[in-house]
């Protein structure tokens, strides 16, 4: 069919135009040639690649979501629950998804922030709502910015209700709070959670956390144990709106495994009277600090562990505010730290059972040996011995003397001119005593000058003294005085209250140090036991069963006619050993308590076990600036002691 005369003359009259103008014919072309370009894509994306990106679209509405696994919980020995999983909300904004026009996101920003009583907009100081989603947009605008946690139901709901219309781009989560029903009765051992710190985010991201959303064990037990009690968690692909909404689930959920529970060795019964009797026995002092450790000489087991002042675990779980931390910091006895594991403290006459073992099991003393105490010495000057003026004078606790004693006399009465001699020797009768060296050796295979390994973090080693050390410390070199003073467990000896009570489980079974023992074992969420504790024996200490003997017969002297009888419980037969140890630490020269000379301030300290014939529990108080140990200390293990075996629930 032939075209229309004018339909050719038209074409012709166009093709003349083109050929009468290449540049024209050239643009022509270039259409033409991007015409079929356009054409090819086109046809590539609908048709050749059709499904892939089909594929791309459904993954840009769907979403891999991480399912949080429930924490594990603790327990006491006896089943009762010291932390429990609440369920708690939080707001989040995904910055992408806020609205793009400004003044609609303003609106929506003042909103929520109105809503959750924060700043709009903080340029200085602590940024404001605008200032933390701007951030997120510059770094990384899909990501979920947690803006408010905890939220109050009421005030989540009212935003939960307004998600996708009043509120673009902000959503409620449904997350797991902490709470510690028993507060500051086990705050010390337990501990808390809190949020990943910033700059240990890539490492947790590392190992499997979400440092946006998971909280980790910062002390106590929550610390130690965190690879138990966190659990692992799930997956959920699922497919959303354009506002991030869940439409459905794709493909199967992976469930959470939640994390495993934790059973400590703590008897609570006990736990509560050994802090209230020691709060009652620091208000008779007027002291702010002390310690009871109750521990199960035959295995290690920690029964009971007070420190004071404490602190109240919730404060962190629900986030603290800058007006009770700070509270907390100012403290100068340090509600933070556990003191039964962390103070550096001279031990005072409590140490005199490690040189008389000692002495003992190194053929210083005998039974039938006698020392005889004036009630003091004078110890000469090594540079000016013949100078009677120039020497050293060292006092008994008791200064009309006590007279001849051997060992088991020397222990009741806590002699220390006994144990100065004992410890460094006297030219009376060229008696030779332990010396330095042994007496530290000794020390050592007690536990102290080491952590004991008990499973909290924060642990002190305290400090075993010694020439060497001295001399690089302080520049000096090591006289007979550091000697006599160790013996007694002054001068620079320090211990940790924990250290001590171990000291008085190995004295009360005979030589067997154990690894203190918090946890007694652990189940998976079914309550099968997936981790069982055994008793672990640190080491046997080697002395001779007939020397143990000599040492708890003083042990049980100093309750039933020494230093310690306020220490006698009705149908039961304890021993014990008092300490009262002078001092002068950064906390006493700021309150201005530093005295001179002999003239200290004293920290009283008291160690027993019971029954002396079958020690079924070891025991340590310690009262900061409590004064003597035979007055302060020793009537606060009578009532604990006193309830265990005679006022317990169902007796003993």
């Amino acid at each position: 069919m032939s075209r229309p005369p004018t339909q050719r003359r038209g074409l012709a009259r166009t093709l003349a135009i083109l050929l009468a103008s290449p540049r024209l014919a050239l643009m022509l072309v270039i259409l033409l040639i991007m015409l079929a370009l356009f054409t090819a894509r086109l046809y590539q994306l609908q048709v050749v690649q059709a499904d892939q990106w089909v594929k791309r679209a459904q993954q840009q509405r769907g979403r891999l979501v991480r399912l949080p696994a429930p924490r594990g919980l603790v327990y006491s020995r006896n089943g009762v629950q010291l932390v429990r999983n609440a369920p708690s909300f939080r707001v989040v904004v995904i910055p992408a998804l806020l609205p793009d026009d400004d003044l609609q996101r303003e609106t929506v920003l003042r909103r929520l922030a109105a809503l959750l009583g924060q700043p709009y907009s903080q340029p200085e100081g602590p940024p404001g709502l605008l200032e933390e989603v701007e951030q997120g947009l510059e770094t990384a605008p899909y990501e979920p910015l947690v803006v408010a946690e905890p939220v109050a139901r009421g005030t989540a709901l009212a935003i939960a209700q307004g998600e996708g219309l009043i509120f673009p781009g902000v959503r409620v989560d449904v997350v797991s709070r902490r709470l510690y029903p028993y507060g500051t009765l086990v705050s010390q051992l337990v501990g808390y959670v809190g949020a990943i710190p910033a700059e240990e985010a890539e490492t947790y991201e590392e190992r499997g956390y979400d440092p946006t959303s998971d909280r980790i064990g910062y002390t106590g037990v929550e610390a130690t144990f965190e690879d138990w009690l966190r659990g692992t968690p799930g997956e959920r692909y699922q497919e959303e709106d354009v506002l991030g909404r869940l439409v459905r689930v794709l493909g199967a959920e992976q469930p959470p495994v939640p994390g495993h529970n934790v059973y400590l060795t703590i008897d609570m019964e006990l736990q509560q009277v050994a802090q209230d009797v020691l709060w009652q026995g620091m208000t008779r002092v007027n002291s702010r600090r002390g310690v009871v450790i109750a521990m199960d000489p035959r295995t290690g087991e920690i029964l009971a562990m007070v420190s004071l002042p404490t602190y109240d675990d919730n404060l962190f779980a629900q986030g603290i505010s800058v007006e009770d931390l700070q509270r907390l910091y100012d403290d100068p006895h340090r509600p933070l730290v556990n003191h039964a594991i962390s103070d550096h403290l001279p031990p005072g006459s409590i140490f005199k059972i490690i040189p008389a073992a000692a002495a003992l099991q190194e053929g210083v003393l005998t039974e039938e040996t006698r020392l005889f105490c004036p009630g003091h010495i004078d110890l000469p000057n090594r540079y000016y011995p013949n100078d009677p003026a120039r020497a050293q004078t060292f006092y008994c606790w008791y200064h009309a003397g006590h007279g001849w004693l051997g060992l088991v006399d020397g222990l009741a009465y806590s002699c220390d001119i006994f144990f100065y001699k004992v410890g460094g020797g006297f030219e009376e009768r060229d008696f030779v005593g332990l010396g330095p060296e042994r007496m530290a050796a000794y020390a050592h295979l007690f536990g102290l000058g080491s952590e004991t390994g008990v499973e909290l973090p924060g642990e002190a080693p305290g400090l075993v003294p010694s020439a060497t050390w001295k001399r690089r410390t302080i520049g000096e070199n090591w006289s007979t005085g550091d000697t006599y003073n160790m013996a007694i467990g002054q001068g620079f000896l320090e211990v940790t209250p924990l250290q001590m009570v171990n000291v008085m489980a190995a004295t009360a079974n005979g030589g067997t140090l154990y690894r203190p023992q918090i946890v007694h074992h652990i189940t998976d969420a079914a309550g099968n036991v997936v981790q069982p504790f055994q008793p672990e024996i640190s080491r046997t200490l080697p002395i001779s069963p007939e020397y143990w003997t000599l040492v708890q017969q003083g042990l049980e002297g100093a309750v039933v006619y020494g230093t310690a009888q306020g220490a006698q419980v009705e149908g039961v037969r304890v021993a014990g050993k008092t300490g009262t140890a002078q001092f002068c630490d950064d906390i006493a020269i700021q309150l201005g308590i530093c005295g001179e000379g002999l003239a200290q301030p004293t920290h009283a300290w008291f160690m027993a076990y019971a029954p002396v014939e079958a020690p079924e529990i070891a025991l340590v108080v310690f009262i900061y600036n409590g004064g003597e140990g035979s007055a302060t200390a020793v009537p606060v293990a009578h009532d604990i002691l006193d309830w265990y075996f005679n006022q317990r629930t169902g007796g003993h």
